[in-house]
């Protein structure tokens, strides 16, 4: 798992890199445009959220953690969007960073004793290399 894990990291930061720098800088986005969006992903999340509640246990937390992650992913993509920055790609990406860390954290806890510390501090690495490759 933890091999998965951080091929997981390492993919989603190398694709989130690639989006950011093949991102259109013209696509203008209005006020009304932005805020509809903005209310879809909400939506979005209560629903993933509203299925999480037929799980149990830790995989009920991935699924919460994965759900709340992925708002914050559409939220700073949004933003990215509607006022394309340096700035803002670059804080999409350190966003999309924590989710992966925040999710892989979570899917440790499946393991118990030292291979659970062993996932966590692998997926810790990967998060301290993903957030490295967003400043550098």
């Amino acid at each position: 798992m933890t091999t998965k894990i951080l091929t997981a990291l390492a993919l989603c930061a190398a694709s989130a890199i690639a989006a950011a720098q093949t991102a259109p800088a013209s696509a203008a986005m209005t006020k009304a445009e932005y805020n509809a969006a903005k209310e879809r992903i909400e939506m979005n999340h209560k629903n993933a959220k509203k299925a999480c509640d037929t799980l149990k246990d830790n995989a009920k937390d991935v699924c919460q953690e994965e759900a709340k992650g992925k708002e914050r992913v559409e939220k700073a993509e949004l933003e990215n969007q509607y006022k394309p920055s340096p700035g803002h790609a670059r804080k999409l990406e350190e966003v999309k960073a924590d989710t992966a860390y925040a999710i892989a954290k979570e899917k440790c806890e499946d393991q118990a004793g030292d291979a659970e510390k062993v996932c966590k501090a692998d997926a810790k690495a990967a998060h301290e290399r993903a957030i490295k490759a967003t400043k550098g």
